[in-house]
């Protein structure tokens, strides 16, 4: 299994404040900014969780 970053909105759906905090986790992590973002919508096509890979291989 691919090691990832996950985040998750503290209520029910992510906020703008939550997904900014990802990205720049995701930076202090080092991953490529290449790397693809995958998303968990909810049936409105809010966000409910966002995932990256930490390394280029593991973004399949």
């Amino acid at each position: 299994m691919p090691a990832a970053l996950r985040f998750t909105g503290e209520d029910k759906d992510l906020t703008l404040d939550e997904l900014a905090e990802f990205v720049q986790a995701a930076r202090k992590a080092g991953i490529p900014g290449d790397n693809p973002i995958r998303a968990e919508l909810s049936t409105s096509g809010k966000i409910k969780e966002v995932e990256v890979a930490l390394d280029e291989d593991d973004d399949q």
